[in-house]
């Protein structure tokens, strides 16, 4: 994977440092961050299971796919069990029927055996033949997060399955071998007479006593023999010694190893509330010593540290971008993010952000600022969002009783603040704003509002994905006036004013269109040549509204799932439009949890002089197709390969971080890039059978859809009224008259999972 003349930023590749396609100007950062290896190799990707975080774990389809997926030097883990009759297979976990249905096929053959003291209940391989296993045993998924559609379709891989699939490198562990040796199946005969047919290149293991009689036996190879640490109190079976003890005598480890294979917290460790703590020296300290360090434990779909505000690239890079240390490698459950952060992202940080352009990028368009660190519509949110790399901040308007216009999402004040703890009584039912109760903001007045504490409540929750619980109730909300004074103040290309509500606000006697536009031209965005204000509605009328204000960019917000766009609906919207924010769904539309195909929505947009902004992108995995690989920085790639003009984001940084990289450049032929992902290439794999019924396609978009009548007069109503208003205040925009569809939020239940339309 060379890096090519002209690269934005470097790729981590140390091994081809004399490659006439580096430019001389990149070559000392190059090999700075080759030095902090003690090989001057880049670090390897080790495939635990092969892509056991789609497929079953040690599945051939796993292991095919880690090959094709990931960095060429990606490495396919294999933990080695043994038959009966001696025959090896990879399959992680001594009891079979965790990831196996072996329980359904042989019913009766339970057993309960010690293992390293303890008591162990379940189905073992010691006790079937290797006919028994190939010919009846198919795998499962054993992590809900993750695909069942392949359980019961694939069988176990023998040792010799996984050799003829010939990857450059093969790394066996053997994580119970006394248990095997108690059964008279000696796993270091079968691995030391074998090794050099094989190839094995890494034996790992966490029994010192195994290590040390398997380095006895295969003398001067070159197999590399890795210590695996287990969590700091157990205890190593052969020693009798805990683990972290071990840990604190590292020079006796490089008697038996050339190198360790440690829990990432080793490394970095966690506190109770799930945040980062400072770096231990088991790195420094390791390479000192010339012992290679390995990390595990990496997988996209498992809740780690909030510092990684659920992406999982930034995790990898803690590892691997700092110039006082990095791991060796990775053992992880999703080989390919850990390759792109190898080969895209490493020591990109602090590479320039690319203009956004047809030619470059889309717009990263904020939604409530950066709400996926700091509570939303907050001066912290803004301050991040602007800070993480954001071109376009947004401000969703609201209306206090006496006409203040303030930012925030909603204006139900129960969704983002406190106010159900502070004004209760204010609680009303306003059904041309929502289904249900709230307290809504044109109730109260500004400076009441003003006392409300914000409220960082994520979409998943109470799923127990929290977003930075630290900030919980930090921040404070900002007004319009004070928004777009932070908003001058700032390196950005512009703002974007959501205004929603405005035909029920008029009978409460609010001119949300004036209180805006007076707004913005005191502000002086209507001459504004640095900046551009983007006006957002869901409500044609109001749109043009804003059609006397010819330097202000108007976006049409259509909410619900499209699967297509009639011509006359885009030529109508072209009359008071210059462009669309439009769901996911309206982009890639699915069957259950994986993508079907791509619409062409965007094409006929950009055929009527529309820009097309897509939303909205979350970070957390349980709003990701499988199709996406739990991995947020795809759905971006995804969008970015189609020709958005702008991305709508909860996580500004984690698009910044990808358009930093040199691999958000489509036009150059690197060796290892990030894929956009291709609707239907897993749905190939499967068995139509078991999928789940393929939903009506959505609506296809029609001029009564998009076209609102005009806004009623403002008027002041009688106290208390809050009566549906007639037809003529129905906004069309995001409210096409069937369900939508399309990429839907993978919802992690006890037993299953479910995925719903995006936002």
């Amino acid at each position: 994977m060379a890096v090519e003349t002209g690269s934005r930023t470097l790729q981590w590749e140390c091994h081809y440092q004399g490659s006439s396609s580096i430019c001389a100007s990149h070559r000392t950062i190059l090999n700075a961050a080759c030095s902090s290896l003690p090989n001057g190799a880049p670090p390897l990707v080790i495939a635990r299971g092969g892509y056991s975080g789609l497929f079953p774990d040690s599945s051939q389809f796993g292991y095919q796919f880690a090959l094709s997926d990931s960095l060429p030097e990606v490495v396919l883990f294999c933990d080695l069990q043994l038959s009966s009759d001696n025959v090896g297979f990879c399959k992680t976990g001594l009891a079979l029927d965790d990831s196996t249905l072996i329980a359904k096929v042989f019913p009766k053959n339970d057993k309960t055996y010690k293992v390293n003291g303890d008591d162990l209940h379940g189905w073992f391989s010691v006790d079937f033949t290797s006919n028994q296993l190939m010919d009846n045993v198919t795998l499962i998924q054993n992590v809900l997060s993750r695909p069942s559609i392949f359980d019961g379709t694939m069988g176990i891989s023998l040792v010799d399955d996984v050799v003829e699939l010939r990857p450059r490198q093969l790394w066996i562990n053997v994580q119970y071998g006394q248990f095997f040796l108690d059964h008279k199946l000696n796993i270091e005969e079968y691995i030391s007479s074998r090794a050099k047919k094989i190839g094995v290149n890494y034996v790992s293991s966490p029994e010192v006593g195994f290590l040390k009689s398997l380095g006895g036996k295969l003398g001067k190879s070159n197999v590399k023999l890795i210590f695996r640490f287990l969590d700091q109190q157990l205890i190593e079976p052969s020693t009798k010694q805990p683990y972290g003890a071990i840990l604190k005598d590292l020079k006796s480890v490089k008697a038996f190893a050339s190198g360790i294979l440690v829990p990432k917290t080793y490394i970095w460790p966690v506190d109770k509330d799930h945040y980062l703590q400072p770096a231990t020296t088991l790195v420094k300290d390791a390479h000192g010593l010339d012992l290679e360090v390995y990390a595990f434990k990496f997988a996209n779909d498992f809740i780690s540290s909030y510092n990684y505000s659920y992406d999982p690239s930034a995790e990898y890079l803690q590892f691997i971008d700092s110039s006082d240390f990095s791991v060796d490698g990775f053992l992880t459950d999703f080989p390919s993010t850990a390759s792109a952060a190898i080969a895209c992202l490493a020591h990109t940080k602090d590479s320039p952000l690319p203009p956004p352009g047809n030619d470059t990028r889309p717009l990263i368009i904020t939604h409530n600022g950066a709400c996926g660190l700091f509570p939303g519509c907050t001066d912290l949110a803004y301050q991040q969002a602007v800070e993480d790399g954001a071109d376009i901040i947004d401000c969703s308007v609201q209306m206090s009783k006496d006409a203040v216009p303030f930012c925030l999402d909603s204006p139900d004040l129960t969704k983002g603040t406190t106010a159900a703890t502070v004004f209760l009584t204010k609680a009303a039912t306003v059904n041309e704003i929502q289904n249900g109760s709230g307290i809504f903001s044109f109730d109260l007045l500004s400076n009441e509002i003003q006392t409300l504490k914000p409220d960082l409540v994520g979409p998943y929750n109470q799923e127990g994905l929290k977003r930075n619980p630290a900030a919980k109730n930090s921040g404070k909300l900002m007004t319009l006036v004070d928004f777009l004074a932070f908003s001058k103040s700032s390196n950005i290309s512009g703002v974007l004013i959501d205004v929603r509500n405005a035909p029920y606000l008029a009978t409460r006697g609010i001119d949300i269109v004036d209180a805006v536009s007076s707004a913005l031209i005191n502000a002086s965005y209507d001459k504004e040549t640095r900046q551009q204000a983007l006006i957002a509605s869901d409500d044609s009328a109001v749109l043009r509204a804003f059609k006397k204000f010819p330097a202000f960019k108007r976006v049409l917000q259509i909410g619900n799932a499209i699967s297509d766009v009639s011509k006359a609906s885009v030529e109508e919207m072209a009359k008071f439009a210059n462009a669309v924010s439009i769901s996911r769904g309206s982009i890639v539309q699915a069957q259950g949890s994986f993508l079907l195909r791509f619409t062409d929505v965007i094409d006929k947009m950009h055929a009527a002089n529309l820009s097309v902004y897509v939303g909205l992108l979350r970070n957390e995995f349980m709003n990701l197709g499988f199709d996406f690989w739990a991995n947020p920085m795809v759905e971006i790639v995804t969008y970015s390969s189609l020709m958005a003009d702008g991305i709508v984001t909860e996580f500004p940084a984690t698009a910044a971080e990808y358009f930093r990289s040199p691999c958000s450049d489509f036009s150059k032929n690197l060796t290892y890039t990030i894929m956009p992902a291709k609707p239907g290439s897993l749905l190939k794999l499967t068995d139509p059978s078991a999928l789940p019924p393929v939903q009506g396609p959505a609506p296809v978009l029609e001029p009564a859809d998009v076209v609102d009548p005009p806004l009623p007069l403002v008027t002041i109503s009688s106290p208390g009224a809050s009566a549906s208003l007639n037809g003529s205040s129905t906004t069309s925009g995001a409210r096409v008259s069937t369900a939508s569809s399309g990429i839907y939020l993978l919802v992690i239940g006890l037993s299953a999972f479910l995925l719903v339309s995006s936002q």
